[in-house]
C-alpha cells in the first residue's frame, strides 16, 4: 500500500513541477489567490488535490478523506471514522510563490486518532526529488532519492538521540511563521543552531537526524503535520504537545481528528 500511496504523491509532484518550472517568472506575483483564512491558494494546490483525492478514492474508496483544499466535514459525520487519509497536497505554498524549492506532497493514515503510516514527496529537493515513507510495525522509515542515473537510493532514517542538557543542539523553526515563543524556546539550549526549513521539511530533519528538536509554538493544521509526524514515530521519535494553543494536553502525542482539524502548540 505504501508505495501505490508514494506513486500516487509523486504524480500529484510532478503536476505541481509542471507549474513551478513553466510559469513565467513576471506571472509569480499574481498567481495565488487567498482563502477566508488568508493564507494563498494557487493552481497547484488544486491541480495536486485533485490527482490525490481521485487516486485515492478509485484505490481505496471505503477510507474517507481529509484535506486541506476539501471542505472539512462537520465533526459529528467524521468523529467514528476508524481510517481516514490526511492530506496536504502542496504544504508550504508561501515557499512555493517564494521559488526556494521547500514544499512537499503530504499523504497520510490515521487509525483511530493516531497517524499509521504517512509519505512525504519533496519534488523541488536541492539534488533532485525525493521520497519519505513510514508504516508503523514495518521498521524504520526509508529516504528514496530519484537520482539523475536513474537509480532509486534507498536508506532507511532514524532520529538523533540527544540530552537536552547537550551544548550545540541544532533546532529548526518556520521559514514563514516563527514566533519569539519559538524564539524562547531556543535559547533555553547551550550554543544552539537555528536552521529555518518551510512545510514539513521541517520535521523530516529531526526524523532523518538533521535535527534535534523542532519547536512548534504557533498554530497549524492536521494535514501540515500528519504524515510527516507517521515518519518521524517511525524512526524513533516523538511529536508531542506543548502548553499553549487549542485544546493542549502537554507531553501527549499529537492526535487526529478532532473537531475544528487544528493542532496544539507541539515539540518534534
Amino acid at each position: 500500500v505504501i508505495d501505490d500511496v508514494a506513486a500516487i504523491a509523486k504524480k500529484a509532484g510532478d503536476a505541481i513541477m509542471e507549474i513551478y518550472t513553466k510559469t513565467p517568472l513576471d506571472e509569480w506575483k499574481a498567481i495565488a489567490d487567498f482563502k477566508a483564512d488568508g493564507s494563498p491558494l494557487t493552481k497547484a494546490d488544486t491541480t495536486a488535490n485533485t490527482i490525490i483525492c481521485d487516486a485515492l478514492t478509485a484505490a481505496y474508496p471505503k477510507i474517507p478523506i481529509m484535506s486541506e483544499e476539501n471542505k472539512l466535514l462537520p465533526y459529528a459525520e467524521r468523529k467514528g471514522w476508524a481510517y481516514f487519509w490526511c492530506v496536504d497536497p502542496l504544504d508550504g505554498t508561501k515557499e512555493f510563490i517564494k521559488r526556494n524549492g521547500q514544499f512537499t506532497v503530504n499523504i497520510g493514515l490515521v487509525k483511530g486518532t493516531s497517524p499509521l503510516a504517512g509519505v512525504v514527496y519533496v519534488p523541488a529537493a536541492e539534488d533532485g526529488p525525493v521520497m519519505y515513507k513510514g508504516v508503523k510495525g514495518l521498521g524504520p522509515p526509508v529516504r528514496e532519492i530519484d537520482d539523475p542515473l536513474g537509480y532509486d537510493s534507498y536508506k532507511s532514517i532514524f532520529c538523533k538521540a540527544f540530552d537536552e542538557k547537550d551544548a550545540g543542539l541544532t533546532l529548526v523553526a518556520s521559514a514563514s511563521h516563527n514566533t519569539p515563543e519559538t524564539d524562547a524556546v531556543f535559547y533555553r539550549y547551550k550554543d544552539a543552531k537555528l536552521q529555518s526549513k518551510g512545510s514539513s521539511l521541517k520535521l523530516l530533519m529531526v526524523a532523518e537526524g538533521a535535527a534535534h528538536i523542532y519547536p512548534r509554538l504557533a498554530p497549524t493544521s492536521e494535514w501540515d503535520t500528519c504524515a510527516a509526524q507517521a515518519i518521524v514515530e517511525c524512526a524513533g521519535g516523538e511529536v508531542l504537545q506543548h502548553a499553549g494553543g487549542k485544546d493542549c494536553e502537554p507531553g501527549k502525542p499529537v492526535a487526529y481528528n478532532k473537531p475544528e482539524a487544528l493542532n496544539p502548540f507541539f515539540v518534534v
